[in-house]
């Protein structure tokens, strides 16, 4: 329960807060939410479930009041608080901004660190090794030459990190790193190990000494998920000693839906397995012990077993192949649009049931993978203590506990593929969706392989069992978490409940909506979905562009923006998303205005969220379609297959709701403070034809509606 002490330090901090924050006035929102949160954690409302989700509109200043309504409670039970966030964006205003301000300035005495994922780190040995030109690891990890620009690059980084100009972490590294480039030198748990004394100082360890200290830690969404998926208090804080504040909540459920999905390729598969004896045996000859002969010869043996029965699959998906890729490729462009590979087609098997042959396959082939997985550990753990009694030389082990670490690493992605494959799915829940991809590589160039892949549906019961029931107590906020002015659908999605005592609030923004800005339907002939939209929109924008000097358009797919963009151009000068970098965009719309010249920017479902325009920056927003999504992904696919087979409509329980959610982030980008002003211009007819436009306009804020007639 909550002690009048406890109660005055908090009236204290924030009165101290306000007193050194310029025109600050108190909010009756924010002071509602600090004590709804701090009386939640506190038991108040019950004694096990202590736990609120709270959607806070823009400007009620959620940072504050769920800093201020936790910090104090915390240091009190010595309890850790975990932040997570979705966005590298909040993180960096809550740990370079808020979290100081708030410690300078409250007269609470706590710390906090930014905590970033293992891989987040470079590993100091797998880059001095990736340097020396005659490094064996070098010619192992990379899967063809590095290039000269690839080069360059880790001879800059090692540079840096031994003159202490670059503490290790991707995130600080001054320019983008390629994504294959960093692969080969991030740190990973196997061979980054802190019990050994060269790997003391690696800045991922280094980095972690520091959260110990800390009352607060800042994570994202993935970490989190890492975290629990281990047990919980592996990575972070024990769950049941921990405060988790999740910002940014409406991620959620879709990050844990990622982060428990598992995907193999089938030739890349077998093509890193057939190494995977040899390890073994270099492994046993360096142990000097015959306890690590047996591992190795067991190793050996199960490895060519499960090689023999991938090749199995892989032969049995190449004879059916013409039927599994008969289909469209379609779905398999705009699914991998955004990819490291070209999906050139795609099979989802339907209710996420596979063949029986296959099935009697992934149950064997996992079977053996976990041996391997045995046998590997046991040769590496036999290793790892040869080196710490002295019986092997550090410089001999080093890059061969490297090999051995990245093939535990793929034989763990295997089982938890085939793992998904052999289940058996409850029929009183909803079944695993499961699909192949036939897929060429982009950047080596490789022939086709087949990826399989794996997912669950509903994460729900994933993160009850992980998190909700385990922690001391979880704040669940966001600007969006309602779907037409309900929680229904993201309590569903979370795996939370509304009659266990865990409390909900809705907080509505500040802002004067009425007075500050419009929201215009424009009169419109023709749907979006009619052939003549797109011309429909290239005669009538001009009009809408005219109403303000900072213009944001947003649409639902690329071609259309790109085609109406080509339309406007010899009458607009205007920004398209994808031309320049996002930053630069923005940065460059920000200079016209600031010169009072007109600007616009024409961007799509990205630029609907996240975008922070305030003021004079954005005047004039204009949304040129509902953004209902086509569900493209196997996982969405499945979903809706699902939901049609327990008797439900898709359509109107997932894509309404969830343009819902949508659209109010779009709108959300007009007003950022207080004072802003301008006009919502909605290019959509529907919202006024069919029966669900009525909810979906109910959902937005209070907006002065004009509808054009």
């Amino acid at each position: 329960m909550l002690t009048d002490k406890l109660k005055q330090i908090i009236r204290q901090s924030y009165k101290a807060i306000g007193d050194n924050l310029d025109n600050f006035n108190p909010r009756q929102q924010q002071t509602f939410l600090i004590a709804e949160i701090t009386k939640t954690l506190a038991g108040e409302y019950s004694k096990d479930r202590k736990i609120i989700t709270i959607e806070a509109g823009t400007g009620t200043g959620k940072s504050l009041a769920y800093s201020l309504g936790t910090i104090p409670l915390a240091i009190a039970q010595d309890k850790k608080i975990c932040i997570s966030t979705a966005t590298v964006a909040l993180q960096e205003q809550l740990v370079d901004k808020d979290l100081p301000f708030l410690k300078k300035h409250s007269g609470l005495n706590f710390d906090f660190t930014l905590v970033k994922g293992r891989q987040r780190y470079v590993c100091r040995q797998k880059l001095t090794q990736a340097v020396t030109t005659d490094s064996n690891q070098a010619g192992f990890t990379f899967a063809e030459k590095p290039s000269s620009s690839d080069i360059r690059a880790l001879n800059e980084m090692h540079k840096a990190l031994n003159d202490g100009t670059w503490l290790g972490d991707i995130d600080s590294w001054k320019s983008t790193l390629p994504a294959h480039l960093w692969s080969q030198i991030q740190s990973d748990k196997h061979s980054c190990l802190k019990h050994l004394s060269e790997h003391t100082h690696c800045p991922f360890h280094k980095a972690r000494d520091t959260m110990d200290q800390a009352h607060v830690l800042v994570v994202n969404h993935s970490l989190l998920l890492a975290d629990l998926e281990l047990g919980g208090g592996r990575i972070l804080s024990e769950p049941d000693e921990t405060f988790y504040i999740i910002d940014e909540a409406h991620h959620l459920p879709k990050v844990t839906r990622d982060f428990s999905s598992a995907n193999i390729s089938l030739k890349g598969s077998i093509e890193w397995l057939t190494k995977l004896r040899e390890t073994g045996d270099k492994m046993s000859s360096l142990i000097k012990s015959q306890h690590a002969i047996s591992p190795a010869l067991k190793l050996g043996d199960d490895s060519q077993d499960l090689l023999i029965e991938i090749q199995k699959v892989l032969t049995f998906i190449e004879n059916n192949a013409p039927v599994y890729f008969e289909q469209s490729k379609d779905n398999a462009s705009a699914y991998s649009a955004n990819k490291s590979q070209q999906s050139d087609a795609i099979y989802r098997f339907e209710n996420g049931i596979i063949p029986k042959t296959l099935k009697n396959w992934s149950e064997d082939i996992h079977t053996l993978a976990k041996k391997c997985l045995t046998q590997i550990n046991k040769l590496y753990n036999a290793l790892v203590e040869s080196v710490k009694d002295g019986d092997t030389q550090m410089y001999a082990a080093e890059s061969l506990l490297s090999e051995a670490g990245f093939m535990i690493q793929r034989l763990e992605n295997l089982i938890a593929l085939w793992q998904m494959y052999a289940k058996t799915d409850n029929q009183k829940s909803a079944p695993m969706a499961r699909w192949l991809e036939k897929t060429t590589p982009k950047r080596l160039g490789k022939n086709y392989d087949y990826k399989l892949s794996a997912s669950p549906i509903d994460v729900g019961f994933t993160l009850e069992n992980m998190l909700w029931s385990k922690c001391a107590g979880a704040v669940l906020c966001s600007a969006t978490l309602l779907a037409l002015n309900s929680f229904e659908h993201f309590i569903f999605q979370a795996g939370l409940k509304a009659n266990d005592g865990s409390q909900y609030q809705h907080v509505n923004s500040p802002f004067n909506y009425q007075q500050n800005a419009q929201l215009v339907i424009a009169k419109m002939d023709n749907e979006p979905s009619s052939i003549e939209f797109t011309d429909e929109l290239i005669k009538k924008l001009p009009k809408y562009l005219n109403q303000g000097n900072a213009s944001l358009v947003l649409f639902s797919s690329y071609w259309q923006m790109e085609k109406v963009a080509e339309s406007l151009r010899d009458q607009f000068k205007i920004a398209v998303q994808g031309e320049h970098s996002r930053q630069y965009i923005i940065e460059n719309h920000k200079k016209l205005c600031d010169k009072n010249k007109t600007s616009i920017i024409f961007g799509t479902q990205s630029f609907a969220e996240g975008l922070d325009l305030p003021g004079d920056y954005l005047t004039n927003l204009i949304i040129t379609k509902l953004p209902f999504s086509v569900p493209t992904s196997p996982v969405d696919q499945a979903q809706a297959e699902y939901v049609t087979s327990q008797g439900g409509n898709p359509f109107m329980s997932l894509s309404v709701p969830e343009t819902s959610k949508k659209l109010v982030q779009a709108c959300g980008r007009l007003l950022r403070n207080e004072k802003d002003e301008g006009v919502v211009t909605l290019m959509d007819k529907r919202v006024i034809t069919k029966r669900y436009g009525k909810q979906l306009l109910d959902s937005l804020p209070p907006f002065e509606r004009v509808i054009e007639s």
